[in-house]
């Protein structure tokens, strides 16, 4: 692995976790997972199976670690792992359309609305949680896919504008 690389999916992934951080929780400490979001960047960028292995465990766990959601830690772990690979089979796929930032804004809510998915069916599974499916994945999961969508649409233009001026070797400065 390219050192450099390393160092932007580890910057990601630590910008994710410091907005993770601070956006307050609602509907029961459920919170938008912006972590998603800088997973997302990162797999655009290095769409490769390694890195996606190592930024679907270190958004698994990190966001495990500060998850507000009662027992969150394993459903975080097994929702960012399979979202992690949906999404970068779906970016193999869908690579000729990402290069338009609405189909990858579009990409990015989906990918939440599973990430979401995934953690809450972990959760009512391993922990049990009381509350149904339907209800949590309308008023926590849709609108943290709108919130992370708006996000993506923001953040992703800014990041791929820089690493076209740096020196990094990405999927974007490949195409470009």
């Amino acid at each position: 692995m390219n050192t450099k690389n390393l160092v932007l999916m580890a910057l990601l992934v630590s910008v994710g976790a410091a907005l993770y951080v601070m956006i307050p929780g609602f509907n029961g400490g459920m919170k938008p997972d912006f972590m998603l979001t800088m997973m997302f960047i990162g797999i655009l960028l290095f769409p490769q199976s390694k890195n996606v292995f190592l930024l679907a465990v270190t958004t698994g766990v990190i966001s495990g670690l500060f998850s507000t959601f009662p027992g969150g830690f394993f459903p975080n772990i097994i929702d960012k792992f399979v979202t992690a690979f949906v999404f970068f089979a779906a970016v193999l796929v869908l690579k000729k359309f990402l290069v338009k930032l609405p189909a990858a804004v579009a990409l990015s809510a989906m990918g939440t609305m599973l990430s979401g998915a995934v953690f809450l069916s972990a959760a009512i599974f391993i922990i049990g949680v009381e509350i149904p499916f339907g209800p949590l994945f309308m008023t926590v999961v849709l609108p943290a896919a709108l919130m992370n969508a708006i996000a993506f649409a923001f953040i992703y233009p800014i990041i791929i504008t820089l690493v076209k001026r740096s020196k990094f070797e990405t999927a974007v400065t490949q195409s470009a």
